[in-house]
């Protein structure tokens, strides 16, 4: 108990004094979550429609990949992402590894399957008469297209709450790609595993209060223009 007082203590001595490190790894995890994020959402919507609005043969499989890719451990995104990107691996050349960028894309990786599932639900639990309806219109098939994802707006939302989830509070691929470089790729979930295994107590906690507070604040705000639509 005393350690989480002292943790509230210490994040908040870090964010008054805008100590220059923790503002640069809460600038990074921003950052690469972020991006992680608006690269899952042009990934997975798409995926999620089409899989929603389409019947073609292997369709089964390719549900089953995305339901799969939902629960896919951290961990093993970051070693396939390392193997690809490490110096002999097939995307070695680009030198990628251990830079912003392979965590961004190990993070978007874990990411995408989410935002296409949830999305994927929440257009086929739109009613089949309301899409008859949309249809009878004479609608364009884009037109039909964005209606649909506006009749699904809420669960694209929450698609999207469960994607940043995902990846801001993901430690374990940041890691094996990332390399937890100071000023470079050390995100909050990284700084925190650093300073708890130097016995760090104290600041391990208060990072993770700032990682929760960032984390509370952002969902905080999706929920609020999810809820918001709801009445809309």
């Amino acid at each position: 108990m005393d350690t989480i007082i002292r943790g509230f203590a210490e994040a908040f001595r870090l964010l008054i004094t805008l100590d220059p490190d923790v503002l640069n790894i809460t600038y990074r995890t921003l950052q690469v979550s972020g991006i992680a994020t608006a690269i899952s959402i042009l990934i997975g919507i798409p995926i999620g429609t089409g899989l929603a609005l389409t019947r073609f043969f292997g369709r089964g499989l390719m549900v089953s990949v995305v339901n799969f890719g939902m629960g896919l451990p951290p961990v093993v995104v970051g070693f396939v992402t390392w193997i690809f990107l490490m110096r002999y691996g097939p995307l070695g050349m680009l030198g990628l590894l251990y830079t912003p960028t392979a965590m961004i894309i190990a993070q978007a990786v874990i990411a995408s399957p989410l935002v296409a599932g949830f999305t994927m639900a929440a257009i086929q639990a739109i009613n089949p008469k309301l899409r008859l309806q949309i249809l009878s219109l004479g609608t364009t098939r884009l037109q039909y297209l964005l209606l649909l994802l506006w009749e699904a707006r809420l669960g694209i939302l929450a698609a999207i709450i469960a994607g940043f989830g995902g990846v801001i509070s993901e430690v374990g691929a940041s890691m094996m790609v990332g390399g937890n470089i100071r000023g470079y790729t050390r995100v909050l979930t990284t700084a925190t595993v650093l300073e708890v295994s130097k016995g760090s107590f104290e600041l391990a906690a208060g990072l993770s209060i700032i990682l929760l507070v960032l984390s509370f604040g952002i969902m905080g705000a999706l929920s609020w223009l999810q809820q918001r639509g709801r009445h809309s």
